[in-house]
């Protein structure tokens, strides 16, 4: 698989096809056991999470994995752990702000106590705050509403505008495959189809295996 700086990517497949092991290979949660990943020069397959973060590489999980107790505003900041500008950072804070204004609104309100939309956008806005030039995303809009999943498909666009390479792991493929520059189909681990993903949405196995039709 290749990725291009500045794209969105996006991985399809049914249910146990590989893709959150892909993106926990890609950010250290897991180690392959062969082969290898590359990120802008470097190898990823020893490094620890910390270190994949610091090279510029970070993570919205699979359900949110916001931390409950802590303020919105106290998540936004472990996202920023690891950085020591001061400035940037509250400059980066009001940029999470621009992309979501209801986090503004509630800056003082435990993550724990949110919607599952509004805790979507504590875990993309504190992967933004590592300052990353690539975010992986896996299934941003699963159990939203279908407005919901809408306002975060014209974020994660509006994300990739300002220069952010995505990699996009998405149940709902028809919304993936409208967002995507590339994807890839995997299937147990295979990569088994790949291409430009606005012709992958006229295939027609990918229409009867994903699309519905």
């Amino acid at each position: 698989m290749d990725v291009e700086q500045g794209t969105i990517v996006t991985l399809i497949g049914n249910n146990g096809a590989g893709k959150t092991t892909t993106l926990r290979a890609i950010t250290g949660l897991n180690h392959p056991s062969s082969g290898e990943i590359l990120f802008d020069g470097h190898n990823l397959n020893k490094l620890a999470p910390e270190k994949i973060n610091r090279l510029g590489i970070a993570h919205v999980p699979e359900g949110r994995r916001v931390f409950p107790q802590m303020t919105v505003l106290e998540n936004l900041e472990m996202g920023a752990y690891l950085r020591k500008d001061k400035n940037a950072i509250r400059q980066d804070i009001d940029m999470v702000f621009n992309h979501f204004p209801v986090l503004k609104e509630r800056i003082k309100q435990l993550a724990g106590t949110m919607s599952g939309g509004q805790q979507q956008m504590v875990a993309m806005g504190r992967a933004l705050m590592s300052a990353p030039k690539m975010i992986v995303m896996d299934e941003p809009s699963h159990g939203l509403a279908p407005i919901m999943c809408l306002e975060i498909a014209r974020i994660i666009r509006e994300i990739n505008k300002k220069g952010t390479t995505i990699i996009l792991v998405e149940q709902n493929a028809m919304l993936a495959l409208s967002l995507a520059d590339r994807a890839y189909v995997l299937d147990t681990g295979n990569v088994i189809l790949e291409g430009d993903a606005k012709e992958l949405k006229e295939n027609d196995d990918v229409k009867k295996a994903y699309l519905g039709g």
